[in-house]
Parts: structure tokens; sequence; C-alpha cells
């Protein structure tokens, strides 16, 4: 298990991982108790569809980490939630770029996928603080490699497959 300790302008946050039968759980907590929304999707249609109506509601400087094992539905969402933010580009993982910046909507859309960095010192090559307090909406895939770079009001979105309920059945929960 990894765990770090933030500290931003605000209360220290908790940030820490640890495996559950196979899975990869992100945590985040703080003196406040975070709310969370739950969504059941049994299709793509259904993950694309909730990524659009999150990104209705987001506002500038929003940040979204990612998690969910690979193949669960991560980059269906963020095709949703680009689409929910006006963008019509084709949207991608950026995996081999770590970065994709989509400016066609009503926000900025800066889209990371930080499945290859190795030590979260790498993000200041890309320029990270940049996008995180900038005028946009970032969304970070495998977001668990880089938490210690991350503000705390960071949004966590975790996408899990449950298969007693179906393959195509994904639980999304957004604290």
């Amino acid at each position: 298990m990894y765990d770090n300790y933030r500290r931003d302008s605000g209360p220290a946050v908790f940030l820490s991982w640890k495996r559950r039968d196979g899975e990869l759980l992100f945590i985040k907590s703080n003196s406040k108790r975070n709310a969370m929304q739950h969504y059941d999707s049994f299709s793509s249609e259904e993950t694309f569809e909730i990524g659009r109506k999150l990104a209705e509601k987001a506002e500038p400087g929003a940040i979204y980490a990612l998690s969910g094992d690979l193949g669960v539905g991560k980059t269906v969402f963020t095709k949703g939630f680009a689409a929910g933010l006006g963008i019509t580009e084709p949207v991608n993982s950026p995996t081999f770029t770590i970065l994709q910046v989509y400016e066609g909507g009503r926000l900025p859309l800066y889209h990371f996928d930080v499945y290859r960095i190795e030590e979260p010192e790498e993000m200041e090559e890309v320029g990270l603080d940049d996008y995180l307090f900038g005028k946009g909406v970032c969304l970070i895939e495998w977001a668990e490699q880089i938490a210690e770079c991350l503000p705390e009001t960071t949004k966590i979105i975790r996408i899990r497959k449950d298969l007693s309920r179906g393959l195509d059945y994904r639980s999304i929960d957004v604290e």
C-alpha cells in the first residue's frame, strides 16, 4: 500500500492506494465527509452519457482523477465528457503523448493519460500545474500514478466492472 499526505491551501488530504480483490483502489479523504454519486452503466453508450452529463456541470479549474483497470471504459467516459463540453473533434487516449488538449468546447479539456509515468516529478516537464490551475478542465487517466501532485479539490471517478451483473456493466462512483 502506498500512502501520501498532501497539504495545499486547505486541510491535509490523505490519498492512498491499496489492492482489494486484485483491484487498485484510489482513496481520498479529509476532515470533510466526501459526497459520492453512484451510477450504473450497462453499455458503453451509457458510460459515454454519464461522462457527458458530468461535463455539462463542470466548471473552469475542475480536476477529475479517473481510476479503473485497463479496458474498464475510462476513454469511453472521457469521450462522453468531451461531448458534454461541446468538443466535436475525435478524442483518443494520449497514452504515448501524456497530454491531449481540446479547445473546441465551452471549456478547454486537458486530457492526461499518465499510465507510463514512472515518477510524479516527470509531470513538471509537461507543465502539469499550468493545466491544473488553468481555465479548463483536467481529466486524468491513471491518476494514481501522480496523486501526490493533485490538489485536494480533485474529484475522483472510479469505474469498475462487475461481471456478475453482465459483461458490459460498469459501476461508476464520483466523489
